[in-house]
């Protein structure tokens, strides 16, 4: 249904999926080569002699005949299409480079090439049931590997070494891999949105922690700012306080049908009348799923969309403060049909470690 819908609406005689995440959405194959092709109401996946056996495993009990080309993919695609005379043929602009564009219409022929857009990334926004459990799990696994990482952390240690335990420990429980390039942001440094881990040993003051893991490939984010100390001054505990409300207020307000701009505005409004307007640069949160990024943006940029249930997005408010610091803090919720469900359980409270 996934491929046909978009079949029937540009009325389609094929489909070619490229990009890899795509790809797996469509056909569950795990990979990281193969293309799938749907013709009418028959569906293929064409890869290459290293993945013939694990695709047998994974996509043929989603309805795809796997199909061996060593040579060339997209001969192979054309071939396809030439048998089953579709002239139609829905392609990922977003995703297709004009090399590989060419080298397609070489190989396949120069045929009625129609652009999908960004139609995969907009049917991914709402997960299925089981997409939401793998999350649920990802998450679980990120925010328990924080807890254990936690007593590592203390004056002297990198922030380099602090990323590293927490990947390890984040490994160690299933994890396949950080669903990126984990931001630990110590002391002054903290006030960089996008921090990430340096070879900084850390100082008394605020410690912002953005990590996430990737786990059977959807990914979990979560973000905590900490205390590194006993002695936190007044600004340090008032911007802890503003950004917490802001998190807070923000996803009370979260119900189906509401404007992902509204919601932004919520935490930026609270922001602003506290007088720290300035330091919040960034949009409030975005879509994770099997990419960290994946849509709805949750910003003051969103224009019309609005919050549908089964989207899973962030909630990350922050206020950075140059030559002071930075805190952020951000969960993970689900958009339910009634409302909303938190899926992060991390403690808000200002911590000092």
């Amino acid at each position: 249904m996934k491929v046909k819908e978009i079949m029937e609406t540009k009325e389609l005689d094929a489909v070619l999926v490229t990009d890899i995440l795509n790809v797996r959405y469509l056909t569950g194959f795990t990979g990281t080569t193969g293309v799938a092709l749907a013709v009418d109401n028959k569906r293929y996946f064409i890869t290459d002699f290293r993945y013939v056996s694990q695709a047998k495993l994974q996509v043929e009990k989603n309805g795809y005949e796997v199909i061996k080309e060593n040579l060339s993919t997209y001969g192979k695609v054309g071939e396809l299409l030439k048998e089953n005379n579709a002239k139609r043929v829905g392609i990922e602009n977003q995703s297709v480079t004009l090399e590989l564009f060419e080298t397609f219409k070489e190989k396949v022929g120069d045929l009625d090439y129609v652009y999908l857009n960004d139609y995969f990334l907009n049917r991914r926004e709402i997960k299925e049931e089981f997409e939401i459990e793998i999350i649920k799990e990802s998450i679980k696994i990120a925010e328990k590997a924080l807890e254990n990482t936690i007593p590592f952390i203390k004056k002297g240690v990198k922030e380099s070494e602090i990323a590293a335990r927490l990947e390890f420990e984040m490994r160690k429980m299933g994890a396949e891999k950080p669903s990126f390039d984990l931001i630990v942001a110590s002391g002054v440094r903290s006030s960089l949105p996008h921090g990430v881990a340096s070879e900084t040993p850390i100082k008394e003051g605020l410690i912002t922690i953005d990590y996430g893991c990737f786990y059977k490939g959807y990914a979990s984010d979560i973000t905590r700012t900490f205390y590194i100390g006993k002695n936190p001054s007044e600004k340090h505990k008032e911007i802890y306080e503003i950004v917490k409300e802001a998190n807070i207020r923000a996803i009370k307000s979260i119900k189906p049908g509401m404007s992902i701009r509204e919601l932004d505005k919520v935490a930026r409004d609270y922001i602003i009348e506290k007088g720290y307007g300035d330091y919040f640069g960034h949009g409030l949160g975005h879509g994770i799923g099997l990419q960290i990024h994946e849509y709805p943006g949750v910003s003051f940029r969103a224009k019309d969309k609005i919050l549908e249930p089964g989207m899973i997005i962030t909630i990350e408010p922050g206020i950075y403060l140059p030559d002071f610091g930075g805190v952020r803090i951000e969960d993970d919720v689900l958009i339910t049909k009634d409302g909303y469900e938190v899926l992060t359980s991390i403690d808000k409270e200002f911590r000092k470690l």
